[in-house]
């Protein structure tokens, strides 16, 4: 049985522009580094970048979704973009939420909010075929 998320690992082409990123605008605890890659804490999740040859972001919606404060967020989506972190796609559900790809294009979103509000929101207005398990 799984237990949890175990780590994430990310595809970077360039560690130090990446750990810019993570490290001094996410603030995730760098916690190891070496010459291709760096792991990290962020907020309890175990965060690998990875110097690889090729990254890509993917022609679908796939993407990892970090908490954070509603408060929070339009700091952080401010400090993103002035790293030259760009939006990809807008908010249409519920809870407040940034979009964007890092510097390696990886498709990442911030969003104020948990399941449990989710759900509620979806009990309000269903997605079309939508069931509920509880």
């Amino acid at each position: 049985m799984v237990h949890g998320l175990n780590h994430v690992t990310l595809a970077v082409a360039d560690l130090s522009r990446a750990l810019r990123v993570y490290e001094h605008v996410l603030g995730a605890r760098l916690r190891a580094r070496w010459d291709r890659g760096a792991y990290l804490d962020l907020a309890g999740t175990w965060l690998c970048l990875e110097v690889a040859e090729k990254t890509a972001p993917r022609p679908d919606d796939s993407h990892l979704a970090f908490s954070v404060a509603a408060d929070d967020l339009p700091a952080l989506a401010q400090a993103l973009q002035a790293e030259g972190c760009r939006a990809w796609k807008e908010n249409r559900s519920e809870g407040a939420s940034f979009y964007f790809q890092d510097l390696d294009g990886h498709k990442l979103e911030l969003h104020a909010g948990d399941l449990t509000s989710r759900l509620r929101a979806c009990r309000e207005q269903p997605y079309a075929g939508m069931v509920f398990f509880d």
